[in-house]
């Protein structure tokens, strides 16, 4: 799917909210990608911005366009080699906060459908119990409004846009989401609601657990 008119921010230009020898820990903006995509218009990113100040940073994992937040890069192979290790044997802890339609079928809870591509709609994902992996999140209820809530989540598993169509399994989805959200929910937001609030790793020069957060920008 195209980006039409891709404009990511640019003040600030970079966040940096930790770095040392091994890593550098971005507060991420929404509207920017995390890594640069094939075309030319859309070579602007996170990890292009780091690019020009670390030239031997890399990639460990990424965020989706529209979600801000925490989000760790390494530097250099060691470094991520080690982070990206963490990444796939889920031993990093990720919390994110989102602003959801509608209330919950209670206050904290574990969602655990399995997920994949939706291949005619892509990059959409969707619940699939015959091809889909297996995914779980863990959820918690904030704060409620009369239409909405306020949630912290908690995957287990990170599989694309899975926070996005749980949300929607519950018929809850997460305000301003263009791809999955209703047309109330899309329009009750100018961005989608989804921060990456915090992130727990092992630092890979220490193996000492370390924790990042950016405070949310609407809750």
């Amino acid at each position: 799917m195209a980006l039409l008119h891709y404009q990511p921010p640019t003040d600030p230009y970079l966040k940096i909210i930790y770095r040392d020898n091994a890593l550098v820990v971005v507060d991420k903006p929404a509207g920017i990608l995390s890594v640069p995509g094939k075309a030319i218009e859309h070579r602007d990113s996170v990890y292009t911005r780091l690019a020009r100040i670390f030239p031997e940073i890399r990639v460990v994992h990424r965020l989706d366009m529209a979600t801000s937040g925490v989000m760790a890069f390494a530097l250099g192979k060691a470094s991520q080699s080690h982070l990206s290790k963490q990444f796939q044997q889920r031993t990093t802890q990720k919390t994110y906060l989102a602003k959801v339609w509608g209330h919950l079928p209670g206050n904290h809870g574990c969602i655990d459908l399995p997920l994949s591509c939706d291949w005619p709609n892509r990059p959409k994902q969707q619940v699939d119990f015959v091809n889909g992996k297996a995914s779980q999140t863990f959820y918690q209820v904030l704060a409620q409004q009369t239409q909405t809530s306020l949630v912290k989540l908690s995957p287990h598993t990170g599989r694309s846009h899975q926070l996005r169509v749980h949300m929607l399994a519950l018929d809850c989805p997460i305000l301003g989401d263009k791809f999955y959200a209703h047309s109330a929910a899309f329009n009750a937001a100018e961005r989608l609601l989804l921060h990456a609030f915090e992130l727990k790793i092992a630092h890979p020069l220490t193996e000492q657990a370390v924790t990042f957060s950016s405070p949310s920008p609407f809750s």
